[in-house]
């Protein structure tokens, strides 16, 4: 990919909602329109299909065969991802590879899941009712209270600087269209730090609403795309993933994750520093996730992730605009697929067709995933990648 030999040609997102009422089929169609409206290709130019393992079809091992079924597609490539919220960005790696070694060279990836099909949550993971239901260890947001404290007690943690992050992201999700409605309303650090208490010291304002919706990319070879006479196309040029981070530590600093060995790892392989990154589209279930990524990236030292939001201007004009859009927490986790949020931000930025949040002058970009946090461990996945214009 460092070559610039891989493209994304077009991309499509639909705007986040609760209880739609539909499948991740459904939206799958309508993201394949938008890419063929956007791109020109025709139909049956997709010879490749990657998506993600959504919540909503949990225990269809027939997912991608279905999806390509629904879609009237014969892919001679297809992929079913699951990692998580790496995936997104993680399909776009495995296009990457399936178009280098020959086996296709159009590929549809597709982010799409309907948080609100009501799947039960015990066909996601059977070992939470043995290990983990019985501690009262219940859902994420637990889990990141118990890293928050780790934290805390290792560095400090200011709330008002996850309070910064908090404004910063809902200013971009007031001008994003895409964003869910109920997210779409200014808010303040105090009605941060006022907001109802979930998992001390992690606030409700801390958290990602789960939505229904999904995102697409079409990825192809540079050469096609100037064949079809697409000029304005985005490069992935280095992409880096670690699962089960720390596997063999049983006393594992939970604060520590995989960032900090896929992180300066995806710089490397791009030939880039930090300095040399125009915006951050970090994945973001929960606001300290962002700072930690920050840390152990490289933007700034271990332990100084608060002091380093406080002193900077994170917004599209500032020294790092993160998620310039709302991000997940103030646009909507559409389940399984909510990577596909910061990974299309990225991608439309680098176009340039993001409008009144449009980062200036932006040609590079990282964006980031994380997939599953266990139970007292470090992040299940971690994984980034680089992008140019």
């Amino acid at each position: 990919m460092r070559d610039k030999e891989i493209a994304i040609i077009a991309y499509a997102e639909l705007p986040n909602q609760r209880g739609s009422g539909k499948r991740p089929y459904e939206f799958g169609a309508e993201i394949m329109a938008q890419l063929i409206g956007r791109s020109g290709i025709e139909h049956s130019d997709i010879d490749g299909l990657a998506v993600i393992s959504p919540i909503a079809e949990a225990g269809n091992t027939f997912y991608s065969i279905a999806m390509a079924d629904t879609l009237g597609l014969a892919p001679r490539w297809s992929q079913v991802s699951d990692i998580g919220g790496c995936s997104p960005i993680g399909n776009v790696a495995r296009a990457a590879a399936a178009i280098q070694s020959g086996q296709c060279e159009m590929v549809m990836c597709i982010a799409a899941d309907a948080s609100s099909a009501g799947v039960a949550g015990r066909r996601l993971g059977g070992f939470r009712e043995e290990f983990m239901d019985p501690t009262g260890f219940q859902g994420p947001p637990i889990a990141f209270g118990v890293l928050s404290h780790a934290y805390d007690q290792q560095y400090g943690l200011s709330l008002e600087a996850l309070g910064k992050l908090a404004v910063t992201q809902r200013n971009g999700a007031l001008v994003n269209e895409n964003a869910v409605s109920s997210l779409r309303k200014p808010i303040t650090v105090e009605d941060y730090l006022n907001s109802r208490m979930i998992a001390e010291p992690i606030r409700l304002l801390d958290c990602v609403m789960r939505v229904d919706g999904g995102s697409g990319l079409l990825v192809t070879t540079a050469d096609r795309a100037k064949s079809l006479g697409l000029d304005n196309v985005v490069y992935p040029v280095a992409y880096s993933e670690l699962t089960n981070f720390g596997p063999d530590d049983n006393t594992p600093d939970i604060t520590e994750t995989g960032f900090s060995v896929v992180g300066p790892e995806v710089l490397e392989k791009a030939s880039m520093s930090c300095s040399d990154i125009d915006m951050f589209q970090p994945y973001d279930d929960f606001l300290i996730a962002i700072m930690l990524q920050m840390e152990q990236i490289g933007f700034c030292k271990r332990g100084e992730g608060s002091d380093f939001i406080l002193s900077n201007d994170l917004s599209p004009t500032g020294v790092l605009p993160t998620n310039t859009g709302g991000g997940q927490i103030s646009c909507g986790q559409p389940g399984l697929g909510g990577g596909g949020v910061n990974l299309t931000e990225t991608v439309r930025q680098l176009f340039g067709e993001a409008g009144e949040r449009q980062v200036p002058n932006a040609r590079t970009a990282m964006v980031t995933g994380i997939g599953f946090i266990p139970y007292l461990r470090n992040w299940g996945c971690s994984a980034a990648m680089i992008m140019e214009r």
